[in-house]
């Protein structure tokens, strides 16, 4: 669906001068033009000029000399004595090989001395030559019929002579597998089968051809392809004709192409390798059999066989009177760098012309067509053109003293018409016809178009447009001639004509624009008056691009209107009102036609071929471009930054309200306008452009957009291949469902949420407030009770909170009742299901009331609730409601056997009314409500009561209901505490026993509780005597001391045993020396200083001690251990942070077990090198790994940030002893020498270790420069993410390590007087 555009010509006059060949200089971007002219005879005088994008006026020759001819070539009738003239790159010299045998090279290293050397000559003249593709070889055709091979240094490789007989070493072999007869022919048919073998009586040559040689490389430079004229033999009776032979680099021969009657001398290979393209005439003695003046360019491949053709679109009428017997001949082929476009060089007799040809769906297409220009009357002649090696779609064309470059583009002609009037229309050129497809109403794949518009020309079409608001088409021909027509394209589905074209009028722009090289058109409606069009052009003279503008009206033209712009080959943007023209370096001018002026508004970092303006809601215009290097761009006119919106896009369009584009990631993203547009404001503000996340979907590898249909809410993608595929995308649908939900049109909205499966509550969340006051309309508009059933679940399916849900639910379901009961029964039972929590015993009992009211409609409702519900679920509620004929009414509908519910209800209808109801309420697992049925039963069932309270822990329920009886309620109450009890809820379990009377438990509760306050007083209100009560409280005592509560035991020691020393004791074992000096003191037992108090301190001044020793010791292994990680990450980088595990590789299924050399990868593990067990991690093995990062085992990324936690929590262990020191050090002063002694001593350790643990964090944790990682983003979802993020985390996760502070100060516990 792509066409072919001009994007830039370039020319130059060469006055003088006679220019036969060309050659690219792709490094410098510089053309080199060989000109020849008669000198003194037999020679001929050769100039050369170099011409670059800069050069304008004519320049000096680079190098004059002169070449011999022998008479191989003729000058008189234009053709050039220089056989091959090519740039070589390697030696930075033009090689010149002359058709009299002199080869040569024009060294331009040093352009001031460029002189022509002749390197060597062949006497018998040189037919052809041709350079490989890799500038590596050389192949000649001498003038006795040998092939030669030269090396770039011109050493022959090979020499041999042609042999015409021979075939070549794969020579295509019948081995008898089959008869042509039995053979399938495709679409030829039976007559192919009995076709008679082609005689070489038969095969002849065109009268055209002009017997010369021809050779041409395959891409790759492996093979080439030599084409010659072979002359008949007397004694023969063959004809002269051409013969293809195929050889490899080595010049063996591999393959001669099959006799082809009326094959031409045209010659190419096509750069990808897969074809060979001639030409073939057709219709005379000796050519192909067919009609008389078809001409085709017929393929072979490299075994020589034919594949495929196509039909030039000449008129091919012999004419007598002209050297050309038909009137025209091919001149020559050429292919471009990227083997898409063939070029077809025709010499006609009024004039040459180039055509470009290109296929899509084994389809070939003409697109353009380059005419020769005219010199006084005389006609128009090419004398060389040619492809540049590397931007593909720029030819190069020479005159003879012109020569002219001109650049295409692939581009996509399609109408911009917005909703509700697009059409989605696409026009194709195909030679002199249009061919036309709206895609709102027809997808009709390439070849194939809606319509096939005959322009009635003789040339195809240089340009075309569409109006941006109206239904009308423009169309630029050759000679500057400009035809509107009106399409009248069909919007609605039906079955007339999609589209029916008819011819408005003409526009002649040869008076004004003569001199002009015209390469786009526009048109613009008027919107104020009917039938008027701003049409106007853009064309280029010289030195600047001129906008042409004129005003067409009731078949008539006025106004023309012309601005000369400030650069050449500019680009006119797509705008619907205004227009805007952009330079060749990126900048965006809007252009006043009628004032004859322009104003830059904004620009583009780079020249965007694709481009356009677009006009927001609120009347600011953002301009968005495509640049060749697949950068897209958007500005605004009142910013002067771009914004880049990606950079390797492919395509894109605009349509509603999203600017939607594919990239090389085969992914089609959609952007909204409004988003973009703020982007654009800001984008001089921010630093770094960061991508937003748009929406996307995945397309076809090499899917490019062809247009888009707002209406349809489709978007039509082309495939590589030429296919078409149309998809709808959601953020289009969303569009068109919305407007419409503002709309109120509902029923549209339904329709297209559920053809393209978007979910349903997006009717309701849109506008919910809209939505509760149209209900009536919704349900109207959506009548149909299958339509509301599908409405009704796609809520319940949604992300919609179950509150929203239901309140929805019960709005329909209201509405539908206020209709019609009987008509909507099936929806209403949907709207009561699918409610969150569902209502199933509301369905059922409208089942009862339809019941009631219609018995026949009762049993279609049960079997469609069935199949809304699970049966059993719909049995076990109707049950639940003890209505015993709703559950037969269930279950006679379900699949339920009746001789296992039968029996089961014959039981229950034997029962007692509560206790029925008790046993289907146990029945159904409904506790609470059976154990409420059962107390109303009456006393008789308490016992089964307490035993159903007991087995379903139903205390609570059961307190309520037997409050009232106190025999009961303390029954009840004395089964609760016992479980508490036994779940070791000791304190509940205390207060319930005492609740229900039973102390003796109640005291055993608190002692297990601890609650030794509670339990002492309780055991002296029981006065349970001075023995148990002394036994109880060394119990106490003994088991808060276990629990490290030494305060609380000595007090109870203390205050109920009476045990001073077992009190004493229990401060002396938490450190508590005040307190247990206090008391002692107070009781006036002094013996318990020396005998307990003493000992004690100097035990826990040993224990402070030993704990010192070993966190010097913990601290000096670490720090060196640290000291030598450091080392090694600045000296092995690499290698401390290498990749433990590759998450992305962790779901590849095949693992290898060949043993591999440590790698930096081997950092992170310690154990030996293995062999795989697995191919993939279990979810198991994933888990333990991620429990194992940051474990800091000795050898892995993890040990630095392990042991500088790890001297963190040293710090607060160290805090703690700190604490216990202040506490102990007061005393030992006060004791005996020896204690003062030891609190000295304690007291220089406890500063000497202080004063390295405050080294080590100084050392240790430096000044942090740089970022941190920030880790509070959007979570990742998979595991191998969430790994990769850890290890991304723990690279800077040392950085990222507080560094400890102590908390104690030194002050707290140091005592001045020991260091005196």
């Amino acid at each position: 669906m792509r066409n072919l555009s001009i994007v830039a010509t370039r020319s130059l006059e060469l006055p003088f001068s006679n220019i036969t060949k060309a050659a690219f200089d792709a490094e410098h971007d510089c053309t080199y033009l060989l000109s020849e002219r008669p000198g003194v005879s037999p020679e001929v005088e050769v100039e050369i000029f170099k011409v670059d994008s800069l050069t304008k006026e004519p320049p000096p020759p680079l190098a004059i000399f002169s070449i011999s001819t022998n008479g191989v070539g003729d000058f008189s009738s234009n053709k050039s004595e220089v056989v091959s003239f090519k740039y070589v790159s390697e030696s930075q010299s033009l090689s010149v090989i002359t058709s009299g045998g002199d080869i040569g090279l024009v060294s331009v290293d040093d352009e001031a001395s460029a002189q022509f050397e002749i390197i060597g000559s062949i006497d018998e003249g040189i037919y052809a030559a041709n350079w490989s593709p890799d500038d590596s070889l050389l192949t000649l055709i001498t003038g006795d019929n040998k092939l030669l091979l030269m090396s770039s240094n011109f050493d022959v490789i090979v020499e041999q002579q042609i042999k015409m007989d021979e075939r070549g070493e794969n020579e295509q072999v019948n081995v008898g597998w089959g008869s042509k007869k039995t053979q399938f022919h495709g679409s030829l048919g039976k007559a192919a089968a009995q076709a008679v073998p082609t005689s070489l009586s038969s095969v002849g040559a065109s009268p055209d051809d002009d017997k010369c040689p021809r050779i041409s490389w395959r891409g790759d430079g492996a093979l080439f392809i030599v084409s010659l004229f072979q002359p008949s033999v007397s004694e023969s009776k063959d004809r002269e004709r051409r013969v293809l032979r195929v050889y490899d680099r080595q010049g063996v021969l591999q393959n001669t192409a099959e006799p082809i009657a009326g094959l031409e001398h045209t010659l190419e290979w096509r750069p990808s390798g897969n074809l060979i393209a001639s030409s073939q005439r057709f219709g005379f003695e000796g050519g192909g059999a067919g009609k008389v003046g078809r001409h085709d360019i017929v393929f072979f491949e490299k075994n020589g066989l034919r594949h495929g053709e196509f039909t030039l679109r000449e008129d091919g009428v012999e004419k007598a009177e002209s050297s050309r017997k038909w009137g025209y001949k091919v001149r020559d082929l050429f292919w471009n760098a990227d083997s898409d476009v063939l070029a077809v060089w025709l010499e006609r007799d009024e004039g040459d012309a180039i055509q470009l040809w290109t296929t899509g769906n084994y389809h070939w297409y003409l697109k353009q067509e380059i005419l020769a220009p005219k010199f006084e009357a005389n006609p128009g002649r090419f004398t060389h053109v040619s492809w540049h090696p590397e931007r593909a779609l720029d030819i190069l064309f020479t005159t003879s003293n012109s020569s002219a470059e001109w650049s295409f583009a692939w581009d996509t002609l399609k109408s911009h018409s917005q909703f509700p009037v697009d059409t989605g229309s696409v026009a194709v050129v195909d030679g002199t016809t249009l061919l036309l497809t709206p895609f709102r109403t027809q997808n009709v794949p390439p070849p194939m178009a809606s319509c096939s518009l005959p322009l009635k020309c003789s040339n195809p079409p240089i340009h075309t447009a569409f109006s941006p608001t109206g239904d009308h088409l423009a169309v630029l021909h050759h000679p500057k001639l400009l035809k509107l027509w009106k399409l009248q394209t069909r919007l609605a589905s039906g079955r007339n004509k999609a589209i029916d074209p008819l011819e408005v009028g003409e526009i002649d722009l040869s008076a004004v624009l003569r001199g002009l090289d015209l390469r786009q058109i526009f048109i613009q409606e008027d919107p104020k008056a009917l039938g008027t069009f701003n049409v106007g052009t853009v064309g280029a003279d010289d030195s600047s691009d001129v906008i042409v503008r004129a005003i067409y009206s009731g078949n008539s033209t006025q106004e023309f209107k012309s601005v000369a712009m400030p650069d050449k080959n500019g680009r006119l943007l797509h705008s619907v009102e205004g227009i805007y023209w952009q330079s060749p370096s990126g900048n965006v001018l809007s252009v006043n036609v009628t004032d004859g002026t322009y104003s830059e508004i904004t620009r583009f970092p780079t020249f965007c071929f694709f481009s356009e303006t677009v006009v927001l809601s609120d009347s600011s215009t953002i301009f968005i471009g495509l640049s060749r290097s697949g950068k897209l761009y958007c500005s605004a006119s009142s910013s002067g930054e771009s914004y880049l919106l990606t950079s390797n896009g492919t395509s894109y369009v605009i349509s509603a309200g999203f600017v939607i584009y594919t990239t090389s990631t085969h992914e089609a993203f959609f952007a909204p306008l409004e988003d973009i547009y703020s982007k654009v404001k800001r984008a001089s503000e921010d630093a770094e452009q960061i991508q937003p996340q748009w929406e996307r979907r995945r397309v076809e590898r090499g899917s490019r957009i062809v247009t888009a249909v707002p209406s349809s809410m489709s978007l039509v993608l082309q495939m590589p291949r030429g296919n078409l595929e149309t998809i709808n995308p959601r953020p289009m649908v969303l569009v068109v469902v919305k407007q419409d939900i503002k709309s109120n049109n509902y029923r549209k909205a339904f329709l297209a949420c559920r053809k393209h499966r978007i979910d349903l509550s997006i009717l309701v969340e849109y506008d919910p407030k809209a939505f509760l006051e149209n209900i009536s309309s919704f349900v109207e508009q959506i009548d149909d009770v299958d339509h509301l059933n599908l409405f009704l679940t796609g809520l319940s399916q949604s992300s919609l909170d179950a509150e929203k849900v239901s309140k929805y639910c019960d709005a329909v379901r209201a509405e539908l009742e206020a209709r019609s009961l009987t008509r909507y029964v099936n929806s209403i039972l949907t709207a009561y299901v699918v409610k969150k929590p569902a209502d199933y015993e509301s369905s059922l009992a409208l089942l009862l009331r339809i019941r009631e009211a219609d018995a026949g409609l009762v049993e279609e409702a049960v079997k469609y609730i069935i199949f809304l519900v699970d049966a059993n679920k719909l049995f076990d509620t109707a049950l639940g409601m003890y209505d015993f004929s709703l559950v037969l009414l269930i279950a006679q509908h379900s699949q339920k056997d009746p001789r296992e519910y039968l029996p089961f209800l014959r039981d229950l209808r034997a029962l007692p009314k509560f206790y029925q109801r008790h046993k289907i309420d146990d029945h159904l697992r409904r506790h609470s409500s059976a154990l409420k049925n059962l107390h109303t039963a009456g006393p008789d069932y308490f016992n089964e009561a307490l035993s159903y309270v007991e087995k379903h822990a139903l205390y609570h329920d059961a307190l309520y209901l037997w409050v009232d009886s106190l025999e009961e309620y303390k029954r009840v109450l004395n089964v609760y505490g016992e479980y508490l009890f036994e779940r070791r809820e000791f304190r509940q379990a205390a207060t319930v026993f005492i609740e229900s009377g039973k102390l003796e438990s109640a005291l055993v509760a608190y002692e297990r509780a601890l609650l030794w306050r509670e339990a002492l007083d309780l055991a002296t209100r029981l006065d349970i005597g001075d023995e148990s009560l002394s036994e109880l409280s060394y119990r106490i005592g003994d088991e808060l001391l276990t629990k490290k509560r030494y305060d609380e035991a000595a007090r109870v020691f203390l205050d109920y045993s009476g045990s001073v020393r077992s009190c004493i004791n229990a401060l002396l074992q938490g450190n508590l020396f005040s307190e247990a000096r206090r008391i002692i003191t107070l009781l006036g037992q002094k013996e318990l200083l020396e005998e307990l108090v003493y000992p004690a301190t100097l035990d826990t001044r040993v224990q402070i001690a030993e704990d010192l020793e070993e966190m010097h010791s913990q601290l000096h292994k670490q720090v060196n251990r640290l000291r030598e990680l450091r080392v090694k990450k600045e000296e092995e980088p690499d290698a401390f942070y290498g990749i433990e595990d590759d998450p992305t590789l962790h779901s590849v299924d095949v693992m290898t077990d060949v043993s591999m050399a440590p790698t930096a990868f081997t950092r992170y593990t310690v154990a030996a090198s293995t062999t795989s067990k697995a191919s993939k991690r279990t979810s198991r093995s994933k888990r333990k790994m991620e429990r194992k990062v940051g474990s800091g085992r000795k050898g892995t990324i993890d040990e630095e940030e392990y042991l500088l936690k790890s001297i963190g929590k040293l710090v607060a262990r160290f805090d703690s002893v700190q604490n216990e020191a202040s506490q102990l050090l007061l005393h030992l002063l006060q004791f005996t020498d020896e204690h003062r002694n030891e609190a000295r001593a304690l007291q220089t350790e406890l500063s000497t270790f202080r004063k390295e643990v405050q080294d080590a964090l100084d050392e240790l944790w430096v000044a942090k420069s740089g970022e941190s990682v920030d880790s509070s983003g959007v979570p990742t979802q998979s595991w191998a993410e969430r790994m990769e993020e850890k290890r991304r985390e723990r690279k800077f996760a040392v950085e990222n390590i507080p560094k400890p502070d102590m908390s104690v100060t030194e002050s707290t516990w140091k005592v001045n007087v020991l260091d005196l």
